[in-house]
């Protein structure tokens, strides 16, 4: 009966049964080609049934890991065994594992090196695989931030922004009631660090401690008190200020990459006027006196962490 029917009609009725049967272009998509590991053909003493069996567990899979990848089998005698299934009235082969239902004209072709089937088709529709499907790549990226200290005049209260801004204390106590400007801003600075107006202390801020002094200015003796706010806490301040600039940034804060570093100087004297190195203050004048009062400030710098997504061919 076979004779009676082109081999191009009889090649499109199997393309079409095979297409409405799941295979082909609406078989379940792949994104890579099959895992040929642990493939293995069926044993059997007959060669055409090891074949048949083969393809029927997973028609795929056979041609691509048996043919392509290892060579267990020829394309001609891979052919042979299967082309009975690829006539009209003898399309089905069911095997113990699975069923075989014939080629596609895209594999026939190939299988018989142009002779039979479609040919110029692309080796991923005879191996029944799709286009692959685009990566998505992603990566960190690591960018570093810092503020600086000269962006940020010492009599502007706005300085210490909870984003982007310096680190600062809270604010000391007024000088009080002076006419005599450097007097006050002596004071002022004196009530900030908790020395007051005792000209015999001073403040070492490398190491967060006071000192009395002798009268050349000299460092004597070490005082108990530690100096606050104290590293562990300006620490704490860099940390969370590194958090928010982070989230306003759509990136994420580098766990321990906060430093908090050297704010305004301002002025940097001895005695009471003893600020230390690396000291940042902000200052603000009350109106109509000459009355100060000072907070302590840092800038500060961290890493930030940002995932990059990218679509990739």
């Amino acid at each position: 009966m076979t004779k009676f029917f082109p081999k191009v009609f009889i090649t499109g009725v199997v393309l079409f049964l095979l297409l409405g049967a799941g295979y082909g272009i609406t078989q379940a998509a792949r994104a890579i080609p099959w895992d040929c590991a642990d493939w293995q053909a069926f044993a059997h003493e007959d060669r055409t049934t090891v074949i048949l069996e083969s393809l029927a567990e997973n028609r795929g899979k056979t041609l691509y890991c048996g043919i392509d990848q290892s060579d267990t089998f020829t394309k001609a005698e891979t052919w042979e065994a299967g082309k009975d299934r690829n006539e009209r009235d003898d399309t089905i082969y069911s095997g113990e594992r699975g069923i075989f239902r014939g080629f596609i004209a895209a594999q026939e072709g190939w299988l018989t090196e142009g002779e039979s089937g479609v040919t110029g088709v692309s080796i991923d529709r005879i191996f029944e695989f799709p286009r692959e499907e685009r990566r998505r790549t992603k990566r960190v990226k690591r960018f570093a931030i810092a503020n600086d200290a000269e962006q940020f005049p010492i009599n502007a209260n706005a300085s210490c922004g909870p984003v982007g801004g310096l680190i600062c204390s809270g604010w000391g106590s007024w000088s009080g009631r002076n006419n005599i400007a450097v007097a006050a801003q002596n004071r002022g600075r004196g009530n900030l660090i908790g020395i007051g107006s005792n000209t015999n202390q001073l403040v070492d801020w490398q190491t967060n401690t006071m000192w009395n002094t002798n009268a050349q200015g000299q460092r004597t003796t070490q005082r108990s008190n530690t100096v606050n706010p104290n590293t562990a806490w300006w620490q704490a301040q860099a940390v969370a200020a590194a958090t928010a600039a982070c989230r306003e940034r759509g990136a994420r804060y580098a766990a321990g990459s906060a430093a908090f570093l050297a704010g305004h100087n301002g002025n940097n004297g001895s005695g009471a006027n003893f600020i230390g190195d690396g000291l940042g203050l902000l200052y603000e004048q009350e109106a109509g006196y000459f009355n100060y009062r000072f907070r302590q400030s840092r800038t500060w710098s961290a890493t930030f962490k940002k995932t990059i997504r990218r679509t990739r061919k």
